[in-house]
């Protein structure tokens, strides 16, 4: 199965860490990496570290996984591109303006919250 999450990663923490175990959990796991020129669209600041940073560093802790920056002007072309059966989404993360999810002809679903207590 080829699963899909995507994110800002700004800062690879444990929160980040735990979402991304628990889609691997699930199948073949592709990531999207938000563009730099999206975050501060959509977030309105600046990221700490570069995409290229950011993608390296899932890369470097999860090489297993298949990593790739997400496009410059379609936020659907990567989602597109891959194609899977389940996009998965962070206990708090949103889609991007202009996209419901009536857009995603995927399944999908919400991961909870991480409890670091757990």
């Amino acid at each position: 199965m080829k699963v899909l999450i995507f994110g800002t990663f700004d800062g690879l923490h444990d929160g980040h860490k735990f979402f991304i175990s628990e889609a691997l959990k699930r199948g073949d796991l592709f990531i999207v990496v938000a563009r730099d020129n999206n975050v501060k669209f959509i977030k309105n600041k600046e990221t700490k570290f570069s995409e290229n940073e950011r993608l390296n560093v899932i890369e470097k802790e999860f090489p297993e996984v298949d990593v790739r920056l997400g496009d410059t002007e379609d936020f659907m072309k990567p989602v597109k591109d891959i194609a899977p059966d389940l996009i998965l989404f962070g206990y708090d993360q949103k889609l991007p303006p202009g996209i419901g999810v009536s857009d995603l002809k995927f399944s999908t679903e919400r991961v909870g919250f991480f409890d670091r207590e757990e």
